[in-house]
C-alpha cells in the first residue's frame, strides 16, 4: 500500500496494491494490522455505510462530537467524488483548513480522516457507490453540520455542470465561526 500524507496531519490518502489482467482485478481492501501500523494506532470500526448518489449531489460537511465521534475510512466503488476532510479541531494549528481528493473506482484510493475533522463529498460522476467505515456508531445527537461553502473555509469544490443538490439538514449547517469546540 502506498501511504500520501495530506496537508491535515492524520489525514491520509491510501492507495492499495491492485493486481489486474485481462479478467479483471483483485486488491485488499481491508487489513486490520496493516492499517493499525500505518496510522501508528489500534483503530476499531463498528460500522460499515454504502451511499449512492447522483451527478452534483453534495453530502456533508458532517461530524459526530464526543463521545461519539467518528474516524472514517472512506472510498469510492462505482463512479467518482471529490472527497474533503476539514480540521475542525480548536487550537489545531490547521483548524478550518481542508484537503480534497477524487476518489474513484479506477484509482481504487482511500482517504483515512481521524476524528475531530468534518467530512463531505461531491458527486462527480453521473452515479457513484460510496463506502466508508467507522469507529463509532451513528448517533444523531452527536451528529454535526458545517456549512459545505462556507468562506472561511473555502472549499474549491470542482464544477460538475449542475447546482449542488444537498440535504435539508446539510442545507442548515452551520458556519465554521459559530462551531462550538468539539
Amino acid at each position: 500500500m502506498n501511504v500520501i500524507e495530506t496537508a491535515l496531519p492524520g489525514v491520509l490518502i491510501l492507495e492499495p496494491k491492485v493486481f489486474g489482467d485481462a479478467r479483471g482485478f483483485f486488491t485488499e481492501s481491508w487489513n486490520e494490522a496493516r492499517f493499525n501500523a500505518t496510522v501508528g494506532s489500534t483503530v476499531r470500526f463498528v460500522q460499515d455505510n454504502h451511499s449512492r448518489s447522483a451527478k452534483g449531489v453534495l453530502r456533508g460537511l458532517h461530524f459526530q462530537r464526543a463521545p461519539h465521534a467518528q474516524g472514517k475510512l472512506v472510498r469510492c466503488v462505482a463512479g467518482a467524488v471529490f472527497d474533503v476532510a476539514v480540521d475542525l479541531r480548536q487550537g489545531s494549528a490547521t483548524f478550518g483548513r481542508w484537503v480534497g481528493v477524487e476518489l474513484n473506482a479506477d484509482n481504487h484510493r482511500q482517504l483515512w480522516i481521524p476524528a475531530g475533522f468534518g467530512h463531505g463529498f461531491l458527486t462527480l460522476s453521473d452515479s457513484a457507490d460510496f463506502l466508508y467505515k467507522t469507529t463509532d456508531y451513528y448517533a444523531p445527537q452527536a451528529e454535526g453540520c458545517v456549512r459545505w461553502d462556507d468562506a472561511d473555509i473555502g472549499i474549491q469544490w470542482p464544477d460538475v455542470g449542475v447546482a449542488p443538490m444537498l440535504a435539508e439538514k446539510d442545507l442548515k449547517g452551520q458556519a465554521l465561526k459559530d462551531l462550538s469546540p468539539l
